[in-house]
């Protein structure tokens, strides 16, 4: 019984691999990616590519592990659920209010260290972000939400309580 258990399970196993979701690739230009209304300095273009960019836009780089199921279901859904609260790619078309309260939840996030996810620098070393990468980051994100101030009324960009 133990024997046609394992078979069955090896079966199954094998059978999953050829089913594979939908990859986070998109190609050519995003229209309303946050880079077309904010201008975003190389440095931070870096940082953004390497610690946040595989789970908060349209383009994920993969590791090789997510060719074997379950693990790309797991990180299908672990992309779905980062663009879900941020995309960087769709940025422009939420509304100001989305907009600015999503900078300043990256800032509060980026100085709690919640954000990259432990999960991800565990296996993505280069995610780690150093004291002065953080700075910058939030230093930009900062300069997002006063670029914002300073071209909106500020009742159209903070959440009432």
């Amino acid at each position: 019984m133990f024997k046609k258990i394992m078979l069955f399970l090896l079966l199954v196993f094998i059978v999953i691999q050829f089913i594979h979701p939908k990859p986070n690739k998109s190609s050519g230009v995003q229209p309303h990616t946050i880079s077309q209304s904010f201008s975003i300095p190389d440095d931070v273009k870096s940082i953004l590519h390497k610690a946040c960019n595989d789970c908060h836009s349209n383009n994920t780089r993969y590791p090789w592990y997510s060719n074997i199921q379950p693990v790309d279901w797991w990180l299908t859904n672990h992309i779905k659920e980062g663009k879900a609260e941020l995309n960087f790619d769709e940025y422009t078309n939420r509304n100001l209010r989305y907009q600015y309260n999503k900078m300043k939840e990256t800032i509060d996030q980026v100085k709690k260290n919640e954000m990259p996810l432990n999960s991800y620098t565990w296996i993505h070393k280069d995610a780690i972000l150093t004291a002065t990468e953080k700075e910058k980051l939030v230093n930009w994100a900062t300069a997002v939400m006063d670029t914002m101030k300073a071209k909106y009324p500020l009742d159209s960009l903070i959440r009432k309580k």
